[in-house]
């Protein structure tokens, strides 16, 4: 298994250093180059991008690429040639020419925008999973990276090399890649139907009836869906474990119990337990551990602090392996990481390596951001300050005594975040605000409150956990600075006795600002 730190610290070394094969790097050094458009550099260039020329016109993009992004952020191209457009219309079922794909203005429109990402980003700054920005399109690229004896190149979408690097231009860069880029189209069930190889989880889909859970579409904002993440084996997997079909599978989690559409069924649990709340690339996994929400009883561990992001650590042995004197345990469920990262209209699919099935929960450090409002997840697409004014469209947050708003702050890249994710809660006045987090495996632990703490104008507040207060009085307005405004609070310790749901509250004492970061909570070692 390609070791996922090794690749990344080949990156630095080797993405910067390749052979003959490396993308060529070109930089903007004259005047007239610096002030020059995205559209105007494919304009310049139409003998090698001219049928994406047409799109970009067809799709009505060709305004947008030539103006300043409004965020202040630029735009990254990811620019296929004629080549690469060839290619795509060769391989579609839906295309045989450029003008009959030009007739498509509803696919066009999607196509283009697909190709450009909200964001202005070198590849220095690519993570080893999902771009930091949407598409024009709301929807996210992914990077991986292929490391070979004699070239190196990044791979956007699994699909398409990086074969000309950071064009870099007056509104932004352009990517030139080897392939077009096909956007999403169908959601994580609907994956599963066009891709061959997983029929016992799908088939398990099917008869515990979650089949409308992974259908659901993310975008249709009348769904009110949020995104998630799918842990799914091959059934070569299955295969290993002397499962060869879905009756082999119902016969080994759930032998007495056939009414498997129930939530309190074992079949029912385990197709559940391989979905987590949220969408979480590799990136996002790596260089944390901790537990994360499913869509069963119980959450699931990942550590991803070692060489090998492992899920479940030490719950379950695998494999034993034996080599002259060493032997290694193998006692964790593992990610496949290069076919991993699998973006659809639903979430993010990753590949494992066993079959996971439900483990009792140890207690792991937990940071809540307020991902379960699907409203705030909405407001997370773009920068801006958005102001809640019914209190019904919010589900887990509860506020009173002043105005609630959600602020999404600009990502620019290189510079750390004054905030987790670049956004916060801000709640203005003598206020009371509650938020409800998911359920915590019982313990004790240290709890953390993140906050703006670097102004005059901010409050004093008491928090309170389940109507007990933690802590004294916490003085918002001292402590932070203007390169670090927001800055960790120890509230204080805590144990709880049950795997529950807790409520945290937030009472200002002084009025004034509360810009809520995150809550997180921190296992005590006994």
């Amino acid at each position: 298994m390609k070791k996922l730190v090794f690749l990344l610290g080949l990156i630095g070394v080797i993405l910067g250093n390749y052979s003959c094969q490396k993308p060529i790097d070109i930089v903007a050094h004259f005047k007239d180059m610096r002030q020059t458009t995205i559209f105007d550099y494919i304009v310049q260039n139409k003998d090698k991008y001219s049928s994406f020329l047409s799109l970009l016109q067809k799709g009505k993009l060709d305004g947008t690429l030539t103006a300043y992004n409004p965020h202040g952020l630029g735009y990254t191209l990811f620019l296929p040639d004629n080549n690469a457009i060839d290619q795509f219309i060769q391989q579609s079922n839906r295309f045989t020419s450029l003008d009959d794909m030009l007739n498509d203005s509803l696919y066009v429109y999607e196509f283009c925008r697909y190709h450009v990402v909200n964001l202005a980003i070198k590849t220095n700054d690519f993570p080893f999973g999902a771009l930091p920005a949407f598409t024009l399109s709301k929807d996210y690229l992914t990077v991986s990276f292929v490391v070979q004896p004699d070239t190196s190149y990044y791979l956007i979408n699994n699909l398409a090399r990086v074969v000309k690097q950071n064009i870099e231009l007056s509104n932004g860069y352009i990517q030139v890649v080897s392939s077009a880029l096909k956007p999403i189209t169908s959601t994580t069930y609907g994956w599963l139907l066009l891709n061959q190889g997983y029929s016992i989880f799908k088939a398990a889909i099917d008869v515990t009836g979650l089949k409308d859970t992974m259908d659901l579409n993310s975008k249709i904002k009348s769904e009110n869906s949020r995104t998630y993440t799918l842990l799914l084996e091959h059934d070569s997997v299955f295969n290993k474990r002397g499962i060869f079909s879905v009756s082999d599978l119902e016969k080994l989690i759930s032998p007495t119990n056939s009414n498997y559409t129930s939530k309190n069924n074992p079949l029912y649990n385990f197709v559940a337990y391989h979905v987590l709340k949220n969408s979480n690339f590799l990136d996002n996994l790596f260089g944390i551990s901790t537990n994360y929400d499913t869509y069963s009883d119980i959450p699931l561990n990942i550590n991803g602090l070692g060489i090998d992001i492992k899920i479940n650590p030490g719950k379950e042995n695998f494999d034993t392996i034996i080599h002259l004197s060493d032997t290694t345990i193998i006692n964790w469920v593992g990610f496949y990481y290069d076919q991993s990262n699998i973006v659809t209209q639903s979430g993010v699919i990753h590949f494992i390596n066993q079959v996971l099935t439900e483990v009792p929960p140890s207690r792991a450090m937990q940071t809540y951001e307020f991902y379960e409002e699907p409203l705030f997840n909405t407001y997370r697409l773009l920068p801006g300050t958005y102001i809640v004014d019914d209190h019904s469209a919010l589900q887990y947050v509860t506020w009173s005594g002043a105005d609630l708003s959600f602020v999404r702050l600009p990502q620019v890249v290189n510079v750390p975040n004054i905030a987790w994710s670049n956004d916060y809660v801000l709640i203005n006045g003598d206020f009371v605000i509650s938020y409800t987090i998911p359920a915590l495996v019982q313990g004790s632990y240290t709890v953390w409150l993140q906050a703006d703490a670097f102004s005059p104008l901010n409050a004093v507040v008491e928090v309170y956990i389940d109507g007990k207060k933690l802590g004294g009085l916490f003085d918002l307005s001292t402590g932070g600075s203007a390169a670090f405004p927001f800055i960790p609070f120890r509230l204080g310790t805590i144990e709880f006795k049950n795997y529950e749901t807790h409520t945290i509250e937030v009472r200002s004492l002084i009025p004034g600002r509360f810009c809520w970061d995150y809550i997180q909570f921190v296992p005590l070692i006994n």
